[in-house]
């Protein structure tokens, strides 16, 4: 089992044509975007993805396209576990390791209630890990339908097993997140942060890079900022977070159309409407965000 690469791994859209089918023209067009771009891996089926808006076998079809178009040129981690039996989540996992996903993300959610122990999850999840034998995978804090942060107990166990590659953390928490990078040190493992108000702080504590909802909207720049993190980009990641997360992910696609990817604004998610006003702001963030793009 290798580490994921250091770097921006993005949280990927889906886009969808008027009538709300998937535009898997875009969504190829899209995992090139991301790549030429600087993205070091592609993380599908997720929730910026709108995954809890697809079907079972939408899923699997935008799973595969996306590992289809990537071809290799960078790993592609993608959801594995819905809501359902210990035996049917794993059925499900084995599916997107066949389809070539080098790693099936589990959400930490589906396993237990809000109420259920750290005990119950260990237990269910070594009960899909002897059903999911030699599947690599990652965890992922989803803050949907609950956020159940990831103890740093339950990490070292699932460390301990060897297959674990991958943690998106939405602690929202610089602590927590230097105790997950301490406690993964020795192992083939990385942390890649969600919240960008400690961006430059996760990184600097050794987080392996960035997976956050920012870099639907620029991911040269997320990439960028990996490598070279800058106190400058880091003000203007925290001053326009709530705007980025303003009836997203119409919003991101609003911002990657007005830069010329022929995405549509449709989306399956219920989320506030893209208003005149929120245009203009958009607008304004583009404007703020040229002087920070690279010839």
């Amino acid at each position: 089992m290798t580490a994921l690469p250091r770097g921006f791994i993005p949280v990927m859209l889906t886009p969808f044509q008027d009538d709300l089918s998937i535009d898997f023209a875009i969504l190829r067009q899209l995992c090139d975007l991301y790549i030429d771009k600087g993205a070091v891996g592609l993380f599908a089926n997720c929730l910026s993805s709108e995954m809890y808006e697809l079907s079972s076998e939408e899923r699997l079809e935008v799973i595969k396209t996306v590992v289809d178009q990537t071809a290799g040129r960078v790993p592609v981690v993608a959801t594995g576990t819905f809501q359902s039996s210990i035996e049917e989540m794993a059925s499900f996992s084995n599916q997107v390791y066949e389809l070539g996903a080098d790693a099936v993300i589990i959400l930490n959610n589906q396993f237990v209630s809000a109420e259920e122990s750290d005990e119950v999850f260990i237990a269910r999840i070594r009960r899909w890990m002897e059903l999911t034998p030699g599947v690599p995978f990652g965890i992922y804090e989803c803050p949907v339908p609950y956020k159940r942060l990831v103890s740093i107990p339950v990490l070292e166990e699932l460390l301990a097993t060897g297959r674990l590659c991958y943690h998106k953390d939405t602690s929202l928490n610089l602590a927590q997140v230097q105790a997950k990078i301490q406690a993964g040190k020795a192992s083939h493992f990385g942390v890649y942060d969600a919240y960008m108000v400690h961006a430059k702080a996760s990184l600097a504590a050794g987080s392996m890079g960035l997976s956050c909802i920012q870099g639907n909207f620029f991911p040269d720049l997320l990439a960028d900022f990996c490598l070279r993190p800058s106190e400058d980009f880091q003000a203007f990641l925290t001053d326009n977070m709530e705007l980025m997360h303003s009836a997203y992910p119409t919003s991101a696609k609003y911002v990657l159309q007005k830069q010329g990817f022929p995405i549509g604004l449709a989306t399956r998610r219920k989320v506030e409407p893209l208003t005149e006003f929120l245009k203009a702001a958009l607008d304004e963030l583009l404007t703020s965000a040229s002087r920070y793009q690279f010839p």
